[in-house]
């Protein structure tokens, strides 16, 4: 039996910048990213944090017949972190209110703080959520 998703359960995750992850490579189609420093983008950065709170809530959920999808990510990246850096996040859920899961969470790489905010998943049904964007992109392909 798995104990219940509630607000106070904490987590941590780790995870080591690849080269991919920085702005000129992660955006290596846009001419002038090439340019840019070769630091994580915030762009990748916000999907570690979002897998970090899924990973948070993992023991929580009958996964993979319940799973969750982000709808709210409201971060700010505060630091710069080059590739080869690891980022320790530490997260925290602060409220469920039904299928609505929120979080606080935080990272920092191997020097400071790089990221805080908070963050929405909402659990779903995967079978009827598959179903209906099936359903969806049936519809967008006839009207084409």
């Amino acid at each position: 039996m798995r104990p219940p998703l509630q607000a106070g359960i904490q987590f941590e995750w780790h995870y080591t910048v690849p080269e991919r992850a920085t702005v000129p490579r992660l955006y290596h189609d846009t001419p002038f990213c090439l340019d840019m420093p070769d630091v994580l983008a915030t762009g990748y950065l916000v999907g570690m944090m979002e897998l970090a709170c899924l990973h948070g809530i993992m023991p929580y959920v009958d996964w993979p017949n319940q799973q969750s999808l982000g709808t709210l990510v409201s971060f700010s990246h505060i630091a710069p972190t080059p590739p080869g850096m690891t980022l320790h996040v530490k997260g925290e859920v602060i409220e469920v209110d039904g299928r609505r899961v929120r979080f606080k969470i935080e990272a920092w790489d191997d020097v400071e703080r790089v990221c805080e905010g908070v963050h929405e998943r909402f659990l779903i049904d995967p079978r009827r959520f598959n179903d209906k964007l099936a359903r969806k992109a049936a519809g967008t392909s006839q009207s084409t």
